[in-house]
Formats: C-alpha cells, sequence, structure tokens
C-alpha cells in the first residue's frame, strides 16, 4: 500500500487514477467468477432437440428381448449438436443421440434436408451422428432387418421423432453460431466402467497389455466451447461405457447413465448462471435439480398450508390445447432467451467390452461369481448378471454412474486451458466391408487378406453379462450345436467359402447373405475423420472393444504426428456407434476366444485391420490435403420397410369418465415429507398419439402467492416418472401413474400432481386433454 501511495505521489492524480481502476479490474477478476476469453478464429454454435420416441407398445432397442417393451418415460431422450467452423472455410456438425446407436438411413434423410435448407454447406462428409448406447430407447428406426426383428418391423414414429430433432439441434447449432473459443482437457475416470470380457482380454499379447494400467481405457476427454461474448456455452465429452445400468427388464424411456450425466452436468451449469437471480437447489448427494427452487415457502404454519391445500381439489380431466404440455414444462421455464442454452453431451467412445454394472457379474440363484471363461452359473448364462453400484435398483445404478461422469467432467471443465487452434477438416469414406483386402504383417511378411460378409456367430445369442440370452448359448463357444445348426439352416446355410472365411466363429445367423425381404445386415459402411485443430474426432459405426479403440487411435496417431501441422499434443477419441451401426470389432486375437463381442463382429477376424488399414488412407490423405475415393453408396431402404406393429384405434374411458380424471388421488388432507413417494393414477390414453416433444406428460406444480401454481418437475426430471399402462394387449382403456420421490430440498410448500396426454377418436381425430390431483402438503 504504502508502495502505491508513493507512486500515486510521484505520477500524479491522473495516473494514481488510472492505477487503481487497473487494480480494481485485477481485484475483481480474481475474486469472481469471471473469466477473459480472447477472440478465436472459430465459430462455434450449439443446438439440442427432444428425440422422445413413442412412449407405449414399441420394443428397446439394444437388449433385443421381446418383452422389453416402452410403457413409460424415467427421463426424455434428446440430441445435442455442435458446429465449430474457420470464419471463411471449412466447417463439421458433431451430433449427439440418446439413443442406442447412430441409424444409417437417418442420416440419409438428415443430409437430405440439411441439403434442401442449406445447399452443400452440411454434406455426409462433415456431419457425424453418433449415439450414447443407451438400451432404454425406442426401436424400429434402423434399416436392417435383423435390428427391426423385436421391434416387429420399423416404427415410423421412431425414425421421424429421431430424424427431426437431429435436424432442428443442428438448425439451432447453425443459427447459435458466434465467435468462440474450444478449449481441450483430460483426466482419469476409474469407477465408472469394469471389463466384462476379460477372458478375451487376456488373450492379447502380453506385451501389449502391459503397456497399459486397465483393462479398459479410464480416460475421459472434453471439449469446453466459450462464446466470445457469453462465455461458457457448452461441453461434449468422450468416454467409454456401456448404456446398460438400466436392465433387459426396464420400460421406462431413459437415457440411461450418458443422458443422466447430460443432465446434471446441463442443470449443474443453469446453477452457476443463474444463481444470483434464483436460489437452485441441489440434491443431498449434490447433484443439481432439474429446475429452481424459484417457489418461496409461503407459510410456516403447517395447519395453515393444510387449509390452504384443501382448497384446490382434484380437477376433472378436461381438453387442452396441443401446446399446453409444452408451455408448462419445466426446463423451458428455466431457459435464458438472451444467451444461447447451454449444451452438454456424453458421447460413447470404444466402448465394447466395457460396462458400468462394476460391482461384478453374479449368480442370481447362488449369489456367486460367474464363471470367468463363458459367464455362466451351472452351465446357465441366463442366470449371469451385471451389478451395478445401486444393486438392485437400477435407477439408483444409473444415477451413480452418470453422476460419476458428470462430475469427472465437471472438473474436466472448470480445469479447461489448452486451447484448440488449428485448421478444421476432414475425410470421409464408404467402404464394402463384405470383400475388402486387407494387407496383414504375418511372420514379418506382408500378407493380403480378406473380409467376410456379415455373419454373427453362436456366442451372439448368448448375449453379456449387462443382458444374459437364453437357451443354451454361452460365451466362448467356437462350435455351435447340430440343433441350432439346423434351425439356422432353415433360414440361410452358409457357403462353405463364408464358414471358412469366418472362422474359429460357427456362424448362428448368416446374415450379409441374407436378403429376404431387404438386407439384414449392413455391408457398406461410413468412415470419417474429424481434425479440428489438434483434436481428432475418429467416427466408427461399431462398438469397438478397449484393446481394439487402442490399436486404431495409435495407428492414426502415428500417421498424424509425421506431419509437422499438428503440434506435440495430438487429441485422438473415438466416437463409437456412429453414422451406421454393424455390431462389434474385436481384435484378432479376442475374436479367437469367441465371447460375445468376438461373435458379434460381423466381418470376420480381420475386421479391425481393416479399419485401421482404411483410417491410415484418411489420415494421410488429410495431411497431404489430398481428396479420397467416396466409395458405394449405402442403399436406401426406406421404400421397403415392413411394419408390423399395430396402429392406435381408439382409445376409451369407462362411461360418465373423462380423459384426465384422477382414479386415485392424494389421500385427503396429505402430508408428505422429504424421500417419499407421491403417487397419482389418472384415466389416460396412449402416448403414441402425441409423443409431447419438447413438452411433457407429467408435471408437479407449486402454489405461489395462493392462487398461481407453478412448473416444478416434468417427465425430464430424474425424480418423477410417467408410467402407462392398459389391462390387456389391445384394450382402449389405459391409466397413467405419476409417482414423484420428493427429492430431499424440495421447498416446503402446497403441490400437486399433473397429467397431460392425446386420445384418439375411432374417427382419427386427436384430442388433448388434462387433469390434476388434489393438493397437498410438502412439510419442512
Amino acid at each position: 500500500m504504502m508502495a502505491f501511495s508513493s507512486l500515486c505521489h510521484l505520477n500524479g492524480w491522473r495516473a494514481c487514477t488510472a492505477l487503481r481502476v487497473w487494480a480494481l479490474i485485477v481485484l475483481l477478476l480474481l475474486k469472481s467468477d469471471i473469466i477473459v476469453y480472447s477472440d478465436s478464429d472459430y465459430l462455434i454454435g450449439l443446438g439440442s432437440y427432444d428425440i422422445t420416441g413413442p412412449a407405449a407398445d414399441v420394443n428397446m432397442e439394444g437388449y433385443s428381448n421381446t418383452d422389453q417393451v416402452a410403457s413409460g418415460i424415467h427421463f426424455r431422450l434428446r440430441a445435442r449438436s455442435f458446429i465449430v467452423a474457420e470464419r471463411n472455410g471449412k466447417r463439421v456438425a458433431f451430433v449427439n443421440l440418446d439413443a442406442c446407436m447412430a441409424s444409417q438411413l437417418a442420416k440419409i434423410k438428415v443430409i437430405e434436408r440439411l441439403k434442401a435448407r442449406y445447399g452443400d454447406l452440411y454434406t455426409e462428409k462433415n456431419v457425424a451422428i453418433s449415439g450414447i448406447h443407451t438400451h432404454a430407447g425406442p426401436g424400429g428406426y434402423l434399416q436392417y432387418v435383423v435390428y427391426l426383428v423385436t421391434s416387429l418391423g420399423f416404427v415410423r414414429q421412431s425414425f421421424d421423432v429421431i430424424v427431426d430433432g437431429i435436424e432442428k439441434s443442428i438448425i439451432q447449432a447453425h443459427e447459435n453460431l458466434r465467435r468462440g473459443s474450444i478449449f481441450v482437457n483430460k483426466g482419469e475416470l476409474l469407477d465408472a466402467g469394469v471389463n466384462r470380457s476379460p477372458s478375451a482380454y487376456l488373450n492379447n499379447p502380453a506385451a501389449e497389455r502391459s503397456k497399459y494400467k486397465y483393462n479398459v481405457d479410464k480416460d475421459m476427454t472434453l471439449l469446453k466451447f466459450v462464446d466470445d461474448e457469453w462465455g461458457p456455452v457448452g461441453s461434449f465429452n468422450w468416454f467409454a461405457t456401456h448404456g446398460t445400468s438400466m436392465s433387459r427388464t426396464n420400460s421406462l424411456i431413459s437415457g440411461d447413465n450418458k443422458g443422466a450425466a447430460a443432465r446434471f452436468m446441463e442443470d449443474w451449469f443453469e446453477h452457476q448462471s443463474s444463481r444470483k437471480k434464483v436460489t437452485v437447489g441441489f440434491e443431498d448427494d449434490g447433484l443439481p435439480r432439474r429446475i429452481s427452487n424459484i417457489i418461496p415457502s409461503p407459510h410456516n404454519n403447517h395447519h395453515e398450508l393444510l387449509e390452504l391445500a384443501a382448497s384446490f381439489q382434484s380437477s376433472p380431466g378436461r381438453p387442452a390445447i396441443k401446446a399446453s404440455s409444452v408451455a408448462r414444462r419445466v426446463r423451458g421455464a428455466l431457459r435464458q432467451v438472451d444467451r444461447p442454452r447451454f449444451v452438454s453431451a456424453f458421447c460413447q467412445s470404444n466402448c465394447g467390452d466395457v460396462s458400468p454394472n462394476v460391482l461384478g457379474a453374479f449368480c442370481i440363484d447362488t449369489g456367486l461369481p460367474c464363471d470367468f471363461n463363458h459367464s455362466t452359473c451351472g452351465g446357465k448364462n441366463e442366470l449371469c448378471y451385471g451389478r451395478g453400484p445401486g444393486y438392485p435398483d437400477e435407477f439408483e445404478s444409473t444415477r451413480i454412474i452418470g453422476q460419476r461422469q458428470f462430475r469427472k467432467a465437471e472438473d474436466l471443465f472448470n480445469g479447461a486451458s489448452e486451447q484448440i487452434k488449428g485448421k478444421i477438416d476432414f475425410r470421409h469414406a464408404f467402404l464394402d466391408f463384405s470383400q475388402l483386402d486387407v494387407t496383414i504383417n504375418k511372420g514379418g511378411a506382408p500378407e493380403t487378406v480378406k473380409t467376410c460378409p456379415a455373419a454373427m456367430g453362436f456366442a451372439f445369442a448368448a448375449g453379456t453379462t449387462d443382458g444374459p440370452g437364453a437357451f443354451d448359448f454361452k460365451q466362448g463357444d467356437d462350435k455351435g450345436n447340430p440343433f441350432w445348426k439346423l434351425v439356422r439352416n432353415l433360414l440361410k446355410t452358409p457357403t462353405r467359402e463364408q464358414v471358412k472365411c469366418h472362422q474359429p466363429k460357427p456362424i448362428l445367423l448368416d446374415t450379409g447373405e441374407m436378403k429376404q425381404p431387404y438386407d439384414w445386415a449392413p455391408s457398406i459402411l461410413p468412415i470419417q475423420i474429424f481434425r479440428i485443430g489438434q483434436f481428432v474426432i475418429l467416427s466408427v459405426p461399431a462398438e469397438f472393444t478397449t484393446m481394439a479403440g487402442r490399436r486404431l487411435r495409435d495407428a492414426v496417431k502415428t500417421v498424424l504426428s509425421g506431419s509437422k501441422d499438428f503440434g506435440p499434443n495430438i487429441h485422438v477419441v473415438i466416437a463409437g456407434l456412429t453414422n451406421t451401426y454393424s455390431q462389434y470389432v474385436t481384435t484378432f486375437e479376442e475374436y479367437e476366444v469367441q465371447r460375445y463381442e468376438g461373435a458379434s463382429t460381423l466381418y470376420g477376424p480381420h475386421t479391425l485391420s481393416a479399419y485401421i488399414q482404411e483410417f491410415q488412407k484418411l489420415a494421410n490423405a488429410l495431411i497431404r490435403g489430398q481428396p479420397v475415393e467416396p466409395g458405394p453408396q449405402p442403399p436406401d431402404l426406406l421404400s421397403k420397410q415392413i411394419s408390423l406393429l399395430p396402429p392406435v384405434v381408439v382409445d376409451a374411458t369407462p362411461l360418465g369418465v373423462n380423459f384426465g380424471d384422477v382414479i386415485t388421488d392424494v389421500p385427503k388432507n396429505s402430508t408428505f415429507r422429504r424421500g417419499e413417494m407421491v403417487t397419482v393414477k389418472f384415466w389416460s390414453a396412449c402416448p403414441r398419439n402425441d409423443l409431447m416433444t419438447e413438452g411433457t406428460f407429467a408435471l408437479v406444480e407449486a402454489l405461489q402467492d395462493k392462487d398461481t401454481w407453478v412448473p416444478a418437475y416434468d417427465d425430464d426430471d430424474f425424480c418423477l416418472r410417467f408410467k402407462w399402462s392398459r389391462p390387456s394387449r389391445f384394450s382402449t382403456r389405459s391409466q397413467a401413474n405419476v409417482e414423484w420421490r420428493i427429492p430431499q430440498n424440495a421447498s416446503p410448500g402446497v403441490y400437486r400432481i399433473r397429467h397431460f396426454g392425446a386420445s384418439r377418436s375411432l374417427f382419427g381425430s386427436i384430442r388433448h386433454f388434462t387433469g390434476s390431483s388434489s393438493a397437498f402438503v410438502l412439510a419442512a
């Protein structure tokens, strides 16, 4: 202070004033959350849109379990996008879907729409669409037969909402393009994934395994997007763990652990940016709530609250306008209209052999660990299940694994300091994986081998510890059995050449050579590289195992490191399940063991070598600035699709009952406490009549100022579940259960439960409705 005073005395009043101003600015920056970001050469834009599909009647994609049919919502699914563009140059668009995988047909249709809107600005080459691999989303949106069997064929409603959501999220990102910077950070997350096929991993060379500390990848890599004016506007990260925290018996639509992590991250940032305006609640475990505590407790007197609640009885079901559920949506109420919405995506990577069920696999009959080599219990695979950290509660396991990813992402986000700099570029090619020549090193000499037409092995039908199969199939089967071969031959007998090509895989389904009524499996696959400065994304149309992903990343990084255009810090991530889906890719050594992942490696033992060879070609073309051959176009099979899913014919209620009427209300004069469950049952209609896109089927409202009901929680909240049911498969009557597990920090006050829906008349018209429960008290 004395030095500052002396300086002022020596330099005069004006210099002293200037110094004081600068000192004050520095002090404010040091004591606040303000970070000054320099201008960048990039334009960045992010977008997000609802892709929640039909919450009734449609089989879930992932487990191939015919009994796993959607009947409600755990929380909603979204498409999240980022676009990065040079100011006067190239651009890339990356879309992350809360879906099991990307669909080749969906990408074809999205690109057609983007071309109609933007010309050649966005093409198949510079747009990547990736899936998080949740096994709790509606199926029926892929175009190949083998992936449509359990969904009773193609489900147009599932397909359309995904295509619409992808397009709208990209449009949002495009319209949000502004000057900004990108930062990258990387760190270990140790407790969100374990290897579910360790016996296959151990078949990899010991020298190779010794280079790695773990038998799964533990690194999360995160991009932080910072608008020059608004500051942080989003983050995308890549981390490998399966979307199988929710089990094969779950029937509620859910983004699983990665979808949950995205919700938590977006809500955390909402808290950070709005804490000076409103008080945002956090759960007792530190997870952000979905909404702010904008409802102050109007009364401290419990008797007074009971009297107030008693004046609001359940309202009969009544007509509503289509937009009413959108207008009452909680997240929409929170959104800041004067700045872009914060978008956070938790993307999938090489998750092929990585399970979120980190406690290990155990026999449900004995409680003992499953057999190490075959994942069986007394020879039966259907008794062996992996356990998540919240066992036996799958919702809790989903929350915990989601929270762990969110916490690591938050840490990386806050610590991101390495700025992305350099050019934007991309390369893309289609390849026929059914007959690709591959040069491998065998005994020190080059040898040319080929990939094979797609086929699935016997161990595919055994499933995994995340979702076991049925009958007498088991993992590690390299022989097959005569009975199932006889059944197989009724569909398609593989040729001698096909059998030889896939050895040691015994073929159960010769999908690559099955063409009726149309292609059963893909043969033409896309591979794609995005470069954003020193950050590189490898888009692969499959689930790579841990070691397969490591080999691919290392091979591409070696090529890129040979270019002076790249600095010493090259970040290479794998985006799994991207642009289309072709099941698994293992190493040659893992393939020999024929566990589930090896049996699901469609194009034979040299599949990984083919990917490495072709990605090296793309990488070389990238650094040399050379074009690549586009390759053969994949088929558009939309016109050939078959759907056997019965339509919704009509909805009905008992005589004298309205849609939206309450069947089971909260108890009269009831008081609940935090942690308790509030359940209300309504007369409802099939959710397929209206997906309530960007809206909600269920709502918790809080009373404000004695006469105003304000949205508090909706069906995109982790604590609120919408469960739909009908008494029989073809009944015209249905009911909706709304369950609210009251958060530990919910504000005391008066609340009610509300339901939105849409009914179909016999003549096909759709009528929207709503109904609400009686009010009840939440005590402090």
